[in-house]
């Protein structure tokens, strides 16, 4: 294991998240094949909009993917509907949601792949072996969040929540004209542990779903007379 998913690790362990910036992740990823990010960044620009949004915005575009992990490889899952309960997600939880899929190019692209695979190493070393699961049901978003003059963007819109998994990786992709979108964690008490925005693409957030909740603050945009954006991957792990 390298020192740096060791210092992650212990990181994870001990406060139940982990904020990681780009220069660091990069190196994390490119130990497992990163490559040709710009173009795997770039497939953010075709994302269908949500239409599940129970508060009637339309303000977030989405696609979605599901696969199963295991030590020897990651394999992508037939595709499936999303489903959260509502205990995890008042706003829009107890319904299948059925988003566009990730299109097959990008469910391949070695960016992904090496993001997918680093997850993989990662929370199996923060599981304990006695409860590590032989494969994990892993699910990955592509988000975009708009934000025009008088319209905000909530890359929460559920406000503080927990997932309803074991581990959650949120990675920046881009942020295009946009302000605030600020990350706060805090434990089961709801009392704040740490707070940081994701800036730079690259930049991670890694959280125990089992141990902390997490929020973003709503988005603007910087100049008022243009659009802005803000690209991000989650990815989720649980035992299947």
């Amino acid at each position: 294991m390298s020192n740096k998913l060791s210092s992650l690790t212990q990181a994870i362990r001990r406060d139940g998240f982990a904020f990681l910036r780009a220069p660091a992740m990069r190196k994390l990823l490119e130990q497992n094949g990163l490559a040709d990010w710009d173009r795997f960044a770039a497939s953010w620009d075709d994302l269908g909009v949500d239409t599940f949004m129970a508060d009637g915005g339309r303000y977030r575009r989405r696609r979605f993917a599901a696969f199963r992990a295991t030590p020897e490889a990651v394999v992508r899952k037939p595709h499936q509907p999303h489903y959260q309960s509502r205990d995890y997600n008042p706003l829009n939880g107890g319904i299948e949601r059925w988003f566009d899929a990730v299109t097959e190019t990008t469910g391949n692209h070695p960016a992904l792949r090496a993001i997918l695979a680093t997850c993989r190493d990662l929370f199996d070393q923060v599981t304990p072996a006695a409860v590590r699961p032989a494969s994990w049901h892993v699910e990955i978003h592509q988000f975009r969040i708009e934000a025009r003059t008088g319209q905000s963007g909530k890359p929460t819109p559920e406000g503080m929540h927990r997932d309803g998994v074991d581990w959650v990786l949120v990675l920046l992709v881009n942020r295009i004209n946009i302000a605030s979108g600020e990350t706060s964690v805090h434990d089961l008490g709801k009392n704040e542990l740490g707070s940081f925005t994701l800036t730079d693409p690259l930049d991670a957030a890694f959280t125990d779903d089992n141990r902390v909740y997490h929020g973003v603050t709503p988005v603007s945009p910087l100049d008022p007379a243009r659009p802005g954006h803000r690209d991000v991957l989650v990815v989720t792990f649980r035992r299947e």
